[in-house]
């Protein structure tokens, strides 16, 4: 009877995290996370172990319990957590470290007195100051020009909110009250979790929740183990670039060695480039977090996020690389680094596991910030949001289309009703393209062309679309997809094009057209079947005159 207890109890906390989630979702002022949903809630241990997490973005996987293991690591001893704190943080640097951008809202919960779990959300913020709108640059030099830090501080101490910290918020961000409004709804969801905790304890007793978490964590474990013996044993590397650093400089290489045993899974970014001017910078933390969404992917998909099946992965890298960056170093678009350091690893067991990873995807987030004067009401405007693209094919079918990229997960892109009623701009295009790229006898999904019209008389662009002169890769004779990059087509025909682009300074009709990549194919384009050849074409997926030159179809 104990063990089913045991487990309602995990299936409680799960539950709990799916509320905290759902509170965020609802409560927040920021399009970015009410619609594109990027963020993450969990429960962790009193020590900072993961037991449940709400769905979300994939790349925060690691950021949660860590963030809560370096909170601990500030507030010990003397200077302990007390019954109504509340920490926010958002260090690169350290536990939980993407971006300043990434805010997490760490919620102690106490029980008679007890410290014995904790809340935690982490969520992006669409601006926290710094020199441009968004807090996001590729040009920045280091971490001071991309906004504010808040190195684990106490938002509420005993239950009292910090008005200073509130006061300094106001003043230093371009929108202070949705940035407000996303503190409090981060703040609302830990405080939901809490109370679902102390429930569950209060209805089964804490030495019984106790044995729970163990359980749990040891389970999550013993599934990882199991999954690790299904993979071939061995010593595999690879190597990656990061194309530009938003100087004009690079590329900057990328290595990872992993070695595989039936109870160790370690990935080596030792003799990766080290930390760069430019934004491009990742934290080890940061890396940490790719790592892990990654080997959850390939050992417990199935499985709800749980720290114990985290057990047998080992990060290394000495410190000062470009995936292991310290401060001062910027890292505003870190996650496209990340990202590429997330595809090598994918890249590099994709050949032993060709039933579970497939070809190349988008490789990027895609990230556009435009930023104005709204026309129809004169308020200040920032549109954040991830795109969709292509993900490549596997052995036994075409890849997505219009999917977000290996970081993103459970998020989505911004609707256009909601993007041209909060934003100055219009949606002129949204469609598949086809730009060539991806034939195999699976075909890689196709890109997108997103248009936007702009429509304030004046406005600003900052985006970071990676993957301008590396085609997503193909496997088993596949071929390569295509490319990530946008244009500013000016209202009077001239074109430019570009890969990574801070402030860019735009006018009412002016376009910009952001183009995300094609997926990689898989196996032999000859082997495709006619019937399917056909379909492509018909749904203006290839051309005519693709399928003659690559499917040796005349049509």
């Amino acid at each position: 009877m104990e063990k089913f207890t045991l487990d309602i109890i995990q299936d409680a906390l799960v539950a709990a995290g799916d509320e905290m989630f759902k509170t965020l979702e609802r409560t927040s002022m920021s399009p970015i996370i009410y619609e594109s949903l990027d963020y993450a809630v969990g429960i962790t241990t009193n020590k900072g172990e993961l037991l449940a997490q709400g769905n979300g973005i994939t790349a925060f996987l690691a950021a949660l319990d860590s963030v809560v293991r370096s909170t601990l690591e500030k507030y010990s001893g003397e200077n302990s957590l007390q019954e109504g704190d509340v920490i926010i943080a958002n260090t690169p640097y350290a536990g939980g470290g993407t971006h300043l951008s990434d805010v997490s809202v760490v919620y102690p919960v106490f029980h008679q007195g007890e410290l014995i779990a904790f809340t935690v959300n982490k969520a992006h913020w669409t601006e926290l100051g710094g020199t441009f709108p968004g807090s996001v640059s590729t040009v920045a030099t280091e971490i001071f020009q991309e906004g504010m830090h808040f190195p684990f501080i106490k938002i509420k101490s005993k239950g009292e909110l910090n008005q200073a910290i509130i006061d300094m918020i106001k003043v230093n961000v371009r929108l202070p009250e949705s940035t407000l409004g996303d503190l409090f709804a981060g703040i609302a969801a830990a405080e939901v979790g809490a109370k679902r905790v102390i429930t569950i304890i209060e209805k089964y007793g804490l030495e019984t929740y106790k044995k729970a978490e163990t359980s749990s964590l040891d389970y999550g474990e013993q599934v990882c183990l199991e999954a690790l013996k299904t993979i071939p044993s061995g010593i595999y590397e690879g190597e990656s670039i990061i194309e530009d650093n938003g100087f004009g400089e690079g590329p900057f290489p990328i290595k990872a060695k992993i070695t595989i045993s039936d109870n160790e899974f370690v990935i080596d970014f030792n003799g990766s480039h080290p930390q760069v001017k430019g934004a491009v910078n990742l934290s080890f933390n940061g890396l940490v977090t790719g790592c892990r969404s990654v080997f959850k992917a390939i050992t417990t998909p199935q499985m709800d996020a749980n720290g114990g099946a985290f057990r047998p992965m080992k990060v290394l890298c000495e410190p000062g690389t470009i995936v292991s960056a310290e401060s001062p170093a910027a890292v505003s678009i870190y996650y496209e680094t990340m990202i590429t350091a997330m595809d090598l690893i994918w890249k590099i067991l994709a050949p032993i596991m060709p039933d579970k990873l497939p070809a190349g995807h988008l490789r990027s987030v895609c990230a556009t910030f435009i930023s104005g004067i709204h026309p129809d009401t004169n308020q200040f405007y920032i549109q954040a949001e991830p795109l969709a693209g292509g993900w490549g094919a596997s052995n036994s079918h075409d890849g997505n289309r219009g999917q977000l990229s290996c970081g993103s997960g459970e998020s989505y892109n911004i609707p256009i009703e909601i993007r041209e009623m909060r934003y100055g701009i219009q949606v002129e295009q949204y469609a598949f393209h086809n730009e060539g790229g991806g034939y195999g006898e699976y075909q890689g999904g196709n890109g997108q062309y997103v248009d936007y019209k702009i429509l304030s008389d004046e406005a600003s662009l900052t985006a970071a679309f990676l993957g301008a002169i590396t085609k997503t890769w193909g496997m088993n004779k596949g071929h390569g997809g295509s490319y990530n990059y946008f244009k500013i087509i000016k209202k009077n025909g001239e074109e430019t094009r570009h890969s990574l682009g801070t402030n860019i300074a735009l006018e009412k009709g002016d376009i910009v057209r952001c183009v995300t990549a094609t997926g990689g194919g898989y196996g032999d384009p000859k082997n495709r079947s006619k019937e399917k050849v056909l379909l492509d074409v018909k749904n203006g997926y290839i051309t005519k005159k693709e399928a003659k030159e690559f499917y040796q179809l005349n049509i």
